[in-house]
């Protein structure tokens, strides 16, 4: 995998670290959060990892 890929799924895992975090501490913006560390997974890290398993299928 490349090195890119490793850094945003590093990227996704924090986000929603940190918003389990705020979610269980009920801070403000937690659902925020969450929610963007969702949309970065389903529309940056899973893409991503399905294009990379396509190029090495090649």
């Amino acid at each position: 995998m490349t090195k890119s890929f490793y850094i945003l799924a590093f990227l996704t895992s924090f986000i929603l670290g940190i918003g389990a975090m705020f979610e269980f501490l009920v801070w403000p913006f937690r659902g925020m959060i969450v929610f963007a560390g969702f949309l970065l997974l389903n529309f940056g890290l899973v893409p991503t990892f399905f294009y990379q398993k396509y190029k090495s299928a090649k």
